[in-house]
């Protein structure tokens, strides 16, 4: 009898080793989603990819697009391209129906008409809830279509869905909630890396 119950007990400790091993194995690694940016599927939907033009030191300007993320996820790095250097650009994140910041970051940019990435402290964002996304300066390309005509939002870019386009005069020490819209250009180029998290 002592026996069978060692044997019971060996095989018991077994099939149980062996339960957790197969449950262990089971498990999914979590998925891992691509990052995204919006701003290329942005200009060829509102078809301001058309023309652009380099604007320079002509008046400081806060602008940018509101935007509603279609899944849950996060913006790990602003990308900014003007037509001049600053060495301390302003780029801000609002919350669109409080109108208040949520994060603003700063960005080197040494050379004009060259891409800047910025990687920086995620920030995460809330499934059909609208942001707008801003840049504080007196530089921008400014594009358009051809033949000038206005684009109509909202315009499907990946998980981001683009609702808007506005812009507030300001100073470089205001950070000024953009009022001003409009439909038949776009200043840029200012944009960001959206990653899904759910």
């Amino acid at each position: 009898m002592k026996a069978l119950k060692t044997i019971f007990t060996i095989l018991s400790v077994a099939l149980l080793t062996i339960s957790c091993s197969n449950d262990d194995d089971n498990k999914e690694d979590p998925i891992k989603y691509n990052e995204e940016n919006p701003l290329d599927a942005y200009m060829a939907g509102s078809g301001f990819s058309q023309k652009a033009v380099d604007v320079k030191n002509s008046g400081i300007y806060e602008y940018g697009f509101s935007f509603k993320p279609t899944v849950t996820g996060k913006i790990n790095a602003l990308i900014v391209k003007i037509p001049d250097v600053n060495a301390a650009l302003r780029i801000t994140l609002w919350d669109a129906a409080t109108k208040t910041v949520i994060k603003s970051e700063t960005i080197n940019v040494p050379t004009a008409n060259v891409t800047v990435e910025k990687t920086i402290t995620s920030i995460a964002l809330t499934k059909d809830k609208e942001y707008f996304f801003t840049v504080n300066s007196d530089d921008w390309i400014n594009r358009t279509k051809t033949d000038g005509s206005a684009t109509t939002y909202p315009i499907v870019a990946g998980n981001i869905t683009i609702t808007g386009y506005a812009f507030v005069s300001s100073t470089a020490a205001e950070t000024i909630f953009p009022t001003n819209a409009r439909n038949t250009y776009y200043a840029g180029d200012i944009t960001f890396k959206f990653q899904q998290t759910q």
